[in-house]
């Protein structure tokens, strides 16, 4: 056995090129989770938002008529 060079038996390639190969397929899930995530959260708080804003153009419209304000905690209407 003199001599001789002994290469390592198995997977020929480096375990660098098999977690680069791990990253590279699991890459494309994690961005389009992420932008997924983005535009979810910013859909709530436009919504959030744009209830905030009725409510005070509604409690305005609600005061020029002279009627009482709606009561807070949602026992209004379901609608």
């Amino acid at each position: 056995m003199r001599g001789r060079s002994f290469r390592r038996r198995g997977y020929p390639g480096c375990m660098d090129a098999t977690w680069t190969a791990v990253l590279w397929a699991l890459l494309p899930t994690l961005v389009v989770s992420v932008v997924f995530f983005f535009i979810l959260r910013n859909v709530i708080r436009m919504d959030r938002t744009e209830r905030k804003a009725y409510a005070r153009i509604e409690a305005q419209e609600r005061a020029k008529r002279g009627l009482p304000p709606v009561a807070a905690g949602g026992e209004g209407p379901a609608n």
